[in-house]
């Protein structure tokens, strides 16, 4: 897990990012910007540790339910501890889903789309079309306290996000007036990515 170093950067806007300049010191919505060496798959990735410890919370919970079961005398009543070992059982699996899930999150980008996959077994998973992609923007610092928690977020202001950890993000602002953020590592190398194909796609428009 690592914060983006911009500390000192501008506060993120409503849906929490900021428009940041191209790297390279040219402004990012300069015509042809991004459409040089575009790789044909750009791969990113997020990670944070911490969401182990709570993983280690959920298995916890959960042996706590089986071991109720197993080994209680069953002498203070069945229903009591009937919800006792269903109680623990589904917190521990809802603390360990929600946490496993989200201990990392990878990120594509084709010539065609950007697809986002969660956890080891790539759930939740996303895949936007370019089609339906208006604008990319670079955020420096994005932290769960915008979208109300970790994980996958949704607000009706705001659109979807996908936070993993604090630190940089890709912005996505899609056709229909919402945005998909989504908190990956060299989010600024993405955002050229996508600018770069959305600039191609227009010119094969125009050209068509």
């Amino acid at each position: 897990m690592r914060d983006h170093p911009h500390e000192g950067a501008a506060a993120p806007d409503h849906h929490g990012s900021t428009e940041s300049p191209d790297v390279t010191g040219n402004h990012p919505d300069a015509p042809g910007h991004g459409c040089g060496d575009l790789p044909e798959v750009w791969h990113g990735r997020a990670t944070n540790r911490v969401q182990w410890l709570l993983a280690a919370v959920g298995a916890a919970c959960l042996a706590l339910g089986v071991e109720l079961a197993v080994d209680n005398a069953w002498t203070s009543g069945l229903a009591p501890l009937v919800m006792a070992v269903v109680g623990c059982v589904a917190a521990g699996l809802l603390v360990l889903f929600g946490t496993l899930a989200f201990v990392h999150v990878a990120v594509r980008v084709d010539k065609d789309s950007l697809e986002v996959r969660c956890g080891h077994i790539g759930l939740p998973r996303r895949r936007i079309p370019l089609d339906h992609v208006v604008g990319a923007d670079f955020a420096p610092r994005v932290t769960p306290r915008h979208w109300g928690g970790w994980g996958y977020r949704w607000r009706p202001e705001q659109g979807t996000a996908v936070v993993v950890r604090r630190g940089e993000a890709l912005v996505l602002r899609l056709g229909d007036g919402r945005s998909f953020t989504v908190t990956v590592d060299n989010a600024e190398a993405a955002v050229r990515c996508i600018r770069g194909r959305l600039v191609r796609r227009k010119g094969r428009t125009s050209l068509g």
